[in-house]
């Protein structure tokens, strides 16, 4: 499905807008090339999904549930080829490609077996005013869903709402990044190899720029979802607004990682150096901030320099992590680096000269001030900065003090769960690192500027349904009606006696 034979090319050289081609980020060899889509072909897209979207939701939750099943296998029977070409345009190393593939096929599994009863139709009491009624809930598909998807996980993140979306029996309309397309090309070709028999449209693919997201936001999609850049998905949902397109956004982070008194401390070093390091940092979830309680800071900190150690990003094929893979990227580590250490921080990990595009060699930096950009806005590199705190109340408030709200980490071992309620943020794993992310059942989303809705679990299938509220009346009651102009004044008294009975306090 991609040429990974082409030529080399400079990407930012290309002379013809209407042609996007991906390249390696290691070394800028050219991987494939794609047209990119205008207004046009994003509605035609949109519309060939709607077409078909009677089709798909006629299969029923059992029907969809084979489709989606087939496609993961054949995800699996094609995981080398896969991963090869993860490697390729993403720069992930081949086993982290692989592992990836291994987090989505446990979303689109977990969405196919539950959809159908998540959202199967549920009875609710009338309450005693209405006893002669049956009241229902019955969740209907949206109709047709765009999807925009992050390039840092481009198999992981963008199944999170494809696969539930697909499963609560909408078609999509799919936008990769610019800089992860052939992967998602891939990645919705697979869905029709597996199911040859299905209409087109379901899984629908558009590729190209900024300007082919934004057009999708506009073609009549029923909702967006989108994971990607704050700053971006501001943009999406003012767009959306346009027409009361309903959004879901996965936006950016600056997770906290509390390190409490009573922590594991080395098992701690070692969360929070792979958890702020690997896929070089570029992990929405990942660990950015640390904030350790002093009376087991220098342990914390040795063990921390011990475990990354030797942790270095290269093209080997033993590599920790690969290069960056957005080259705009490397600028704003270099930038918050160095204004951390102009916020006096003192980097204990690597430093400026760590920076070597397009790879980034870990940074921790230790005590800079909460105000520094390394702190407080989203680094998305191999970085980490760590500070001392008195204890765990601090840790928490400092934790507390951003406008994200995403993920966090605790450590602890008889605390963890309460210092975890404590915590401003859409998910927390306590004594491991990202654990949340690879339970298909819990819901995946964020606080404050880190987004909108969540995907994942029951509440991500719901996300892709509108509910819709059924009353029947079963029997009439003999007599004058209170929906009605014939009420007598005697049922209105009666009415508010039992009313004053019921409530009074």
């Amino acid at each position: 499905m991609t040429d990974l034979a082409a030529p080399p090319t400079d990407a930012t050289s290309d002379a013809r807008p209407h042609v996007l081609r991906c390249v390696n980020p290691a070394d800028g060899s050219q991987v494939a090339e794609y047209p990119v889509a205008g207004e046009d072909a994003v509605r035609a897209a949109v519309a060939r999904a709607r077409a078909a979207a009677p089709a798909w939701e006629a299969l029923g939750p059992d029907g969809r549930e084979r489709c989606l099943l087939r496609w993961a296998g054949y995800l699996v029977e094609h995981a080398d080829e896969l991963c090869d070409l993860v490697h390729a345009e993403n720069g992930k190393p081949r086993d982290d490609a692989y592992l990836e593939l291994v987090l989505a096929l446990e979303l689109i599994r977990w969405a196919a077996k539950n959809a159908g009863r998540e959202l199967r139709p549920r009875r609710v009491r009338p309450g005693p005013l209405m006893a002669n009624f049956a009241a229902h809930v019955e969740y209907r598909p949206l109709g047709v869903v765009g999807v925009i998807g992050p390039w840092n996980y481009p198999i992981y993140t963008p199944t999170g709402s494809g696969a539930f979306a697909l499963a609560a029996g909408n078609t999509i309309v799919f936008k990769p990044s610019e800089f992860t397309t052939a992967i998602g090309v891939y990645w919705a070709s697979a869905f029709a190899a597996a199911n040859p028999e299905l209409p087109d449209g379901v899984f629908g693919v558009v590729t190209g720029y900024g300007d082919t997201g934004a057009a999708l936001c506009r073609a009549d999609v029923d909702k967006i979802a989108f994971t990607g850049s704050t700053a971006t998905g501001k943009k999406i949902m003012a767009t959306c607004a346009e027409k009361l397109t309903p959004v879901l956004l996965e936006c950016g982070g600056k997770d906290a990682f509390v390190v409490a008194e009573d922590a594991d401390v080395q098992a701690a070093a070692q969360a929070a150096a792979w958890g702020g390091v690997g896929n070089s940092g570029q992990t929405c979830v990942g660990v950015e901030r640390v904030y350790v309680v002093e009376s087991v800071r220098d342990r914390f900190l040795s063990a921390l320099r011990k475990e990354l150690s030797g942790v270095r990003g290269s093209a080997s094929a033993d590599a920790a992590y690969g290069p960056m893979t957005m080259p705009s990227q490397v600028d704003v580590v270099r930038r918050h680096v160095a204004d951390a250490l102009e916020h006096g921080g003192t980097a204990v990990i690597g430093g400026l000269d760590s920076i070597r595009p397009p790879y980034i060699d870990p940074v921790v930096l230790v005590d800079t001030d909460e105000s520094s950009l390394a702190v407080q806005e989203e680094t998305f590199g191999p970085t980490l900065t760590v500070r001392t705190v008195r204890d765990v109340d601090e840790a928490v408030a400092l934790a507390n003090g951003t406008r994200y709200g995403l993920a966090s980490t605790v450590f602890s071992r008889e605390h963890g769960l309460e210092i975890a309620r404590r915590l401003r943020a859409g998910a927390t794993s306590v004594n491991a690192a990202l654990g949340f992310a690879a339970i298909p059942a819990l819901p995946f989303g964020g606080v404050g500027e880190s987004g909108v809705g969540r995907i994942h679990g029951a509440e991500g299938l719901r996300e892709f349904v509108r509910p819709h509220a059924i009353a029947r009346q079963r029997f009439a009651i003999p007599g004058p009606s209170l929906s009605g102009f014939d009420r007598p004044a005697a049922m209105m008294r009666v009415v508010k006696k039992l009313m004053a009975k019921r409530h009074s306090a």
